[in-house]
This record gives structure tokens, sequence and C-alpha cells, in this order.
């Protein structure tokens, strides 16, 4: 019984160490699709510079314009502020943005809904993207996973889909990640991106939900800091 014991545990601490297969170096182009200006920074920055890095070509991609997210301002205000603001972090990184005209607070799902994402998707033609976990209490999130996976299906699984994860606790929900990219040489950079969205680092964030999330993700992988991914399989 001790010898069937010390077995599961070696397989289980061994594990993390053959899940970095994101920046293994064979991706050409990858999509980072966030619901709003700051959440593919927040995701998935460090992964961006590490695959930058590689000669991979990085596309930040932004469901809505942030339209919501200052208050006492309107929406075209907000959209304005906050668009900038994606553009700062963006030229910071050195990748390219892309805004869809889904609006922050009131995103749906319909058919003109998949036929957007779906044309973005054959029109950049990625080999990976990354967005988010379906499973969050905010709709926005929600509603953009389920398009990109409609996306991936429709497309023929012609690139390979990884979900990441947000404010985990609060906004994404029952995430265990199965893939991990070591980002400590990044976070750094990724903070300086994250912090070029100015209008919404007023409530403790990074302290609060990103620090936590990105040391608890380097312990899972025995690393300072991670970001953490769940790997889309497709169904038989």
């Amino acid at each position: 019984m001790r010898k069937l014991a010390l077995s599961l545990l070696a397989a289980f601490v061994a594990m993390p160490m053959f899940a970095q297969a994101i920046t293994d170096g064979h991706y050409k182009k990858c999509l980072v699709i966030g619901a709003h200006p700051d959440d593919p920074e927040s995701m998935s920055g460090g992964t961006m510079l590490a695959l930058k890095d590689m000669g991979c070509e990085v596309v930040s991609v932004y469901f809505t314009r942030g339209e919501g997210g200052i208050v006492g301002k309107s929406g075209e205000e907000t959209a304005a502020i906050r668009t900038q603001e994606a553009l700062d972090a963006c030229a910071f990184m050195g990748v390219r943005a892309v805004f869809m005209s889904q609006v922050d607070g009131a995103s749906y799902v319909n058919a003109d809904a998949y036929a957007e994402m779906l044309e973005l998707i054959k029109k950049e033609k990625p080999d990976l993207v990354l967005t988010h976990w379906p499973i969050d209490s905010h709709r926005d999130h929600r509603n953009c996973s389920i398009l990109v996976y409609d996306a991936w299906r429709r497309s023929g699984y012609s690139f390979d889909l990884y979900y990441g994860e947000v404010m985990t606790g609060l906004q994404t929900q029952n995430f265990q990640p199965d893939t991990w990219v070591d980002i400590s040489k990044y976070r750094e950079a990724k903070l300086e991106a994250y912090l070029k969205h100015v209008s919404q680092n007023t409530d403790g964030n990074i302290e609060a939900y990103h620090d936590p999330m990105e040391l608890m993700r380097g312990l899972e992988y025995r690393c300072k800091y991670a970001e953490g991914y769940v790997k889309q399989h497709r169904g038989r």
C-alpha cells in the first residue's frame, strides 16, 4: 500500500513538468480574445510576451471596448478612454490590437454574433487561441467564451483552444488548469502592460486577485509566477 501511495504521489508531482505545451515553440500565430480591455493582459499577458519572444505573432482581441467600466462617464466616453488604454498596452507589448463590435454589459449570443467571431477567426487564421473559461460570473466573459468555442468547432478545429482565468473565485469559477506557462521572466512586463489600463486600477484587483492567482499557479508548476490554462479537446 505504501509503495502504491508513493507511486501515485510521484505521478502527481511529476505531471506539471510536461504541461508547458503553449510555449514549446511550435505556434506561429496566437489570438488572445478577452471580453474587455485589460482581460487579455490580465489573463495571458505573460504568455503573450513569451510567445512573442519565440517569434509567434500575437494579436490581442477585445470583444468589447469596456463601455461600462468607468463610473460617472458615458459609454462613449468610456469606450474612447479604454480603447486608448488597450492600444497603449499593446504598443508596450509589441502586439496588434483588434476590436470587435459587442458592448460591455450588453453582449449577446445569436446568429450574428456567431458569424462575427467565425469571420474573425477565418480572417486571422491563428493556430492558437486563448480565451475565457466559460464558467464565469461575468456574462460578457461567458458569451465571449462560447462564441470562440463555436468558431473553433465550425472552423473544423483549425486551431488549438485554451481557456484562461481572470479574478478566480470572484469571476472565473471551478477552474483547474491542466497546462501552465512559467511567466516569472515576464511578470514585471506583464504588470506594466496591465497598468496601462489606468482607469481600471482603482480597486486593488492586482493585489487582491491577480498576484495570488499567479503565485498559486507558480506553486503548482514549481516556479515563482505562472499562468494556468485548460486545453479544449475535440469530442469523439
